[in-house]
């Protein structure tokens, strides 16, 4: 039996209506409408985002929606009548999340208002599959765009153009691949009314990440009635859990798992260590990409205590060296062994990423460090300092001298750093130290 349907037939047929407004906004209609570039140079600054991936079925602790591809009449039944019926968040408090993506150094989020399996986490008067219908019986949309705001973070929303709920409910078998085209224009039409309700019910949306196929009508709908959005997936490259091997043109994105799964997995997870998550933004930014992080709350809405632990592992190296991160973009040189560059705007600093000082290697306290940089040169005006350090004083050890220092080689600049900066209370500090060079130049 399947009760949550689109809400009624004469609703699908008003919301049939709307294909030819979706035909007309194709690109091959109108021509491609793109990102604004002033936009797409600000998504750059930024950085860093989160990513949220919560829908009804984390509480089966289950892959998100795609579970429904395969399944039995029997367990589809559940999924879409019965599991909404204890969805009941009583520990989403998304003031909370803000707090974790502020101190990890996020400048952005973005939450799956409906994924795959089509359930909305939005009062939408499209379904009544949605949140209003489960015990919970709020708006978490609203809330987490509410907060977004309040904390200063823009506002991104996930949407899938794919919907296992409206396949069934035209009688397709639930697939990802492709379309029969039986249920193509209809589909279009019903997911351009979940846009509107998602851009006209909240304020201005910041960025949109669409996640499945028959994306092109949705991404050009959205840049003439909204063009103020970024597009990021369906417009932009979006590698997902990999890193490009060389920069890409123009604005990017990567997007990662903190584990080994969208959703909260509460078993037999696997957690990427602060360490690596570190060294994965390093290398993006790099790259000039923008690294976008998922967190998977509990099914109460809490974050997990092992995601919220790393995030704020990230947190305190942020708090150091955010300056290399955010409004940055790439060298010239990305990189030599065991090193990363980024550098300011202005092209007046470049960051250098000691990442081969890290895990197993990690640079002892108030030890000095000569590094050869082949792929930079000084200059008659150029400086160095260690982001968050002084160069004046190594705690507990009074004769150490740590003043930064820099000599121009024939086989390349060789930097002379100490680390020291006490971080942890052992004195140990496994992630990368990165020094800052004013007014130096790259040799290509």
């Amino acid at each position: 039996m399947m009760t949550k349907k689109i809400r009624t037939l004469g609703l699908l047929l008003a919301l049939s209506s709307l294909a030819p407004l979706a035909e007309a906004n194709k690109p091959d209609s109108i021509g491609p409408l793109l990102n604004d570039p002033a936009r797409e140079a600000e998504f750059m600054d930024w950085g860093l985002g989160m990513f949220v991936h919560w829908s009804h079925d984390a509480q089966l602790g289950s892959v998100i929606s795609h579970s429904m591809v395969g399944a039995s009449d029997k367990y589809l039944d559940r999924m879409i009548d019965e599991l909404p019926k204890s969805f009941n968040p009583q520990k989403y408090h998304p003031e909370e999340w803000m707090e974790v993506a502020k101190i990890a150094g996020a400048k952005y989020m973005v939450f799956t208002t409906k994924h795959h399996n089509g359930f909305c986490m939005w009062d939408t008067q499209t379904t009544d599959f949605n949140v209003m219908n489960t015990p919970y019986g709020k708006d978490i949309v609203k809330d987490y765009v509410d907060a977004c705001r309040a904390a200063g973070l823009k506002v991104g929303l996930y949407f899938s153009p794919e919907d296992f709920l409206y396949l069934r409910g035209v009688g397709e078998t639930i697939r990802r691949v492709g379309t029969s085209g039986k249920e193509k224009e209809g589909l279009t039409a019903y997911n351009i009314r979940q846009l509107d309700e998602l851009f006209e019910n909240y304020g201005e949306i910041d960025m949109i990440f669409f996640d499945g196929r028959d994306q092109s009508p949705l991404v050009q709908y959205i840049h003439q009635k909204y063009p103020k959005t970024i597009v990021t997936r369906g417009e932009m490259t979006t590698p997902e859990q990999h890193l490009p091997k060389t920069p890409l043109p123009g604005p990017w994105e990567s997007c990662f798992t903190l584990g080994s799964q969208w959703q909260f997995k509460p078993t037999n997870e696997r957690y990427k260590s602060g360490t690596q998550l570190i060294n994965m933004l390093i290398e993006t930014r790099a790259k000039g990409g923008n690294l976008l992080i998922n967190m998977g709350p509990e099914p109460s809405g809490a974050i997990p205590f092992e995601q919220e632990r790393t995030f704020r592992e990230l947190g305190l190296w942020m708090f150091i060296n955010d300056e290399a991160i955010h409004d940055i973009r790439p060298g010239t040189v990305i990189g030599e062994e065991g090193v990363w560059y980024t550098q300011s705007k202005d092209g007046k600093s470049v960051y250098v990423f000691l990442t081969q000082f890290t895990g197993k290697n990690a640079w002892k306290f108030g030890q000095r460090k000569n590094i050869v940089l082949k792929e930079l040169k000084a200059t008659a005006d150029t400086q160095i300092s260690v982001m968050g350090q002084n160069d004046k004083v190594v705690e507990y050890q009074p004769k150490a001298v740590p003043t930064s220092r820099f000599k121009q080689l024939p086989e390349g600049l060789e930097i002379s750093v100490v680390r020291a900066q006490r971080i942890y209370n052992d004195k140990k500090w496994p992630n990368t130290v990165v020094v800052k060079l004013e007014n130096v130049e790259f040799v290509k």
